[in-house]
């Protein structure tokens, strides 16, 4: 056998080795995203919250870390917890979606502020999302802004003109 032909048999053996480990490669985690919505937003105002489910069917958790959205100045995942007789607000650093479970984000709980609204959120359009993963990455989503009666005032939430964020909050 020529030097040639030994190299094409040596990368020949090589490529079918490898095609079993290529194989048994998990596929990149994925996190499923279903019902995002927001409220609509009042002319001034500043903030607005989002709200959505986090599947992971998966057998490896994942975090939420971060989102970004070009309709505010910045994203932030924030949760709401009644301490005492005092609803508060607080920036969490991620969330957790567990292995073959599911996280909702929802108003009075585990939600996404966005923060510095650069114009007001109509009913009927969408807010485009980026949400960033530890293991699946980033994931894009449109929040479906819905009417001012949406349930987020309902639950007590409410993102006004005059509600103020900090490092702690009080509904």
């Amino acid at each position: 056998m020529n030097v040639p032909s030994l190299l094409s048999a040596a990368a020949l053996a090589l490529a079918f080795a490898a095609a079993p480990l290529a194989a048994q490669t998990p596929s990149k985690p994925t996190v499923q995203v279903s019902q995002p919505w927001t409220r609509a937003t009042a002319t001034g105002q500043a903030v607005g919250g989002g709200y959505l489910t986090l599947r992971n069917p998966g057998p490896v958790a994942d975090r939420l870390l971060g989102a970004r959205s070009p309709a505010a100045e910045r994203v932030e995942l924030h949760s709401m917890a009644m301490e005492g007789d005092v609803m508060k607000m607080r920036p969490v650093d991620a969330v957790d979606v567990p292995a073959g479970g599911s996280v909702e984000l929802k108003p009075g709980g585990l939600h996404l502020m966005l923060l510095g609204l650069k114009k007001p959120l109509q009913p009927g359009q969408s807010v485009p999302l980026t949400l960033r993963f530890e293991k699946a990455g980033e994931v894009p989503v449109q929040l479906q802004v819905q009417g001012g009666g949406a349930p987020a005032q309902e639950a007590g939430h409410d993102h006004g003109a005059g509600h103020e964020h900090g490092a702690s909050h009080t509904h």
